[in-house]
């Protein structure tokens, strides 16, 4: 963090220097501790949501190890629950955790994630003469986030299939949600005539997604102007590994997948910038800092799912389990 402040606070000295004399060594000083607390509490406020991300776009990915016949096309409507865990809700602030913020009337507080509740506190602080009196952002607060998808699979040669998806941007309070990817599942059960003859059905499957989430964030005015960074989005790139076994019961299936995926987090401040881009180029700034806390993570889930065939018409429920919990459902039709 120490390093993060000293980039801002040259950055600022090379601009405000140059565009004029009236800014005082105290603001550029003050400015860049600001922009180091809200570096700190982008963190805290967003890495649940992101994780959350990650167990939303990995379930529900194999609809069925079997192998199909060639050119067989499926497509599919789903429906995604996660649930928020409590846990991941709220975190608590103390003064100390602030270079340039102090919480107001307390010296500690707890505050919502993106994936909490929408109770605020007001952070207080002061450049150019002027109070700066910030709003703690609010999280969605909801229990469960649910969103559709559509997906389909059309079956390759030699056991080949491709898979796709793709959600258009679901509304969250104070901010959106979308998730699309592709991949290849390759049946392996095939080669072993007598797994075939007991209905059981093996497959694998590697699998690209890319999820994007966006809250509202800090909307900061001082006496510089307003600073620009009301918008905070993150996007997730995440490769998905997937081992699924299957046991057929005449229209009944029931499978069970083990789900290993890698992660890479990006954020990113955007929105309408503000009155200060005309000093500094301040989003620019803020985002090469948030580089810093740009992360990989490996997660590993478990998945069970039930299908079930009516004609041409499949029903399919799933859950996915791990760090979170999360359901899915969807009607398919194939062709």
């Amino acid at each position: 963090m120490r390093k993060n402040l000293l980039v801002i606070q040259f950055v600022f000295a090379l601009f405000l220097g140059s565009k004029s004399n009236a800014q005082t060594a105290d603001d550029i000083q003050n400015i860049a501790l600001l922009l180091g607390d809200a570096l700190f509490f982008s963190e805290q406020y967003i890495q649940p949501a992101t994780d959350a991300a990650i167990y939303q776009s990995s379930s529900g990915w194999i609809v069925s190890p079997k192998k199909k016949e060639r050119w067989k096309v499926t497509l599919g409507l789903h429906f995604n629950a996660f649930f928020v865990p409590k846990r991941d809700r709220e975190f608590a602030i103390q003064n100390s955790d602030f270079s340039f913020f102090e919480i107001e009337g307390a010296t500690s507080a707890v505050v919502p994630t993106a994936m909490g509740n929408s109770n605020q506190v007001y952070l207080i602080g002061e450049i150019g003469g002027e109070q700066v009196r910030l709003e703690t952002p609010r999280g969605v607060d909801q229990e469960a986030i649910v969103y559709p998808y559509l997906q389909g699979t059309i079956e390759l040669p030699y056991g080949f299939e491709f898979i796709g998806r793709y959600s258009t941007k679901t509304k969250l309070k104070k901010g959106y949600y979308q998730v699309y990817g592709f991949g290849l599942k390759h049946n392996f059960s095939q080669y072993f005539s007598k797994l075939e003859a007991k209905k059981i059905n093996f497959a694998f499957a590697t699998v690209y997604s890319n999820e994007e989430i966006s809250f509202d964030f800090l909307d900061i005015n001082t006496a510089y102007g307003n600073l620009g960074i009301n918008k905070l989005r993150s996007t997730v790139d995440t490769f998905h590994f997937i081992f699924s076994a299957s046991k057929e019961f005449k229209k009944f299936e029931l499978i069970s997948n083990l789900i290993v995926n890698t992660s890479n987090f990006e954020y990113i401040v955007s929105g309408q910038k503000g009155e200060i881009e005309e000093i500094i180029p301040l989003q620019q700034t803020i985002n090469s800092l948030l580089e810093t806390i740009a992360e990989r993570k490996t997660n590993v889930i478990g998945e069970i799912s039930g299908r079930y065939q009516f004609d041409k018409f499949y029903l399919q429920s799933s859950f996915a389990f791990g760090k979170f919990a999360n359901l899915n459902i969807g009607v398919q039709y194939q062709f």
